[in-house]
């Protein structure tokens, strides 16, 4: 329904891309994020320009980096067979430094078969490929998330304990859980009228693996106390501001709380101390750089 509806992706030109983040230098900005629908595919519907210029989503982010003074530039999510060598070559060029160690990779399902169902052009060990190619190039530092669908159409206690296995067998940082939703008029829609999973199985599904994600979580950002990252402010809610408080997100995607009053947007080093019970880090600011303006910029 949704490809229907939305119609081809259709790739913004190399230039305007450019011109955006070039303003986005001229306003002061220091962390940008490259977003849009299968933002991976970026330039597989563009020509090849007389002047040569990028035509894959490597070589675009190679060219801002190359041709712009942006401090850092951070991917939003992109699909495991999208990850391809130049990508994360890059990853490994200029992770932790001006790219940020952050991958948001969709999974949907750990079971083969049910990604078979769902007609995912990849499988776990394809998605396990790509993300032992990730860690390579930046290390463990890397945060890695997914999304992650439960109780679609004719998914099977074993099948489902597939997908808990791969999840724990995964260094995922952070997992987004959904349940299926069917919409009429997709295959979907179908399938679940022939084989639907009840709602009271998703439910005892979904916190499974709300367990497992705070598990995770809680073990990645663990590694992180007692050790300094980079990281932007942002504007602070009100109950943390009144702890005297400042929220920041890190390079590689993790919130914590800074000592002290920061306005948002500036660039910070911070000095991670502890983890809550809550899994909240928590730190003081070393040398606050000049003031950010983090921003998407859809291609």
């Amino acid at each position: 329904m949704i490809p229907q509806t939305r119609g081809s992706s259709r790739s913004l030109l190399a230039d305007k891309v450019l011109s955006q983040v070039r303003g986005f230098i001229d306003a002061g900005g220091k962390e940008l994020v490259l977003s849009g629908i299968n933002l991976g595919r970026w330039g597989r519907d563009v020509k090849v320009p007389s002047s040569g210029g990028p035509t894959s989503l490597a070589a675009l982010v190679h060219t801002i980096l190359e041709e712009t003074e942006l401090p850092r530039v951070r991917l939003s999510s992109i699909e495991p067979m999208d990850w391809d060598g130049r990508l994360i070559a890059l990853m490994a060029e200029f992770g932790g430094n001006r790219l940020a160690r952050h991958a948001h990779c969709p999974l949907q399902s750990g079971s083969d078969a049910v990604l078979r169902r769902m007609h995912r052009r990849y499988r776990p060990w394809h998605y396990a490929e790509k993300v032992t190619g990730l860690i390579g190039a930046v290390g463990e530092e890397l945060t890695l998330g997914a999304d992650v669908m439960v109780g679609f159409p004719g998914e099977t206690d074993h099948e489902f304990v597939e997908t808990v296995e791969f999840i724990r067998s995964m260094p995922f940082g952070y997992l987004h859980l959904f349940p299926f939703s069917p919409r009429p008029g997709t295959r979907g829609w179908a399938l679940h009228a022939e084989d639907p999973v009840p709602s009271d199985v998703v439910e005892e599904r979904m916190a499974v693996l709300r367990s497992l994600a705070a598990e995770k979580s809680r073990a990645h950002r663990e590694r992180f106390v007692g050790r300094a990252l980079d990281a932007i402010t942002l504007h602070t809610p009100t109950e943390i501001a009144r702890l005297g408080r400042s929220s920041a997100l890190t390079e590689n995607f993790l919130p914590v709380e800074i000592d002290g009053e920061l306005p948002a947007n500036e660039l910070v080093r911070v000095w991670v101390k502890s983890l809550s019970g809550a899994g909240v880090l928590a730190g003081s600011a070393e040398a606050p750089a000049d003031s950010p303006k983090p921003a998407c910029v859809g291609v």
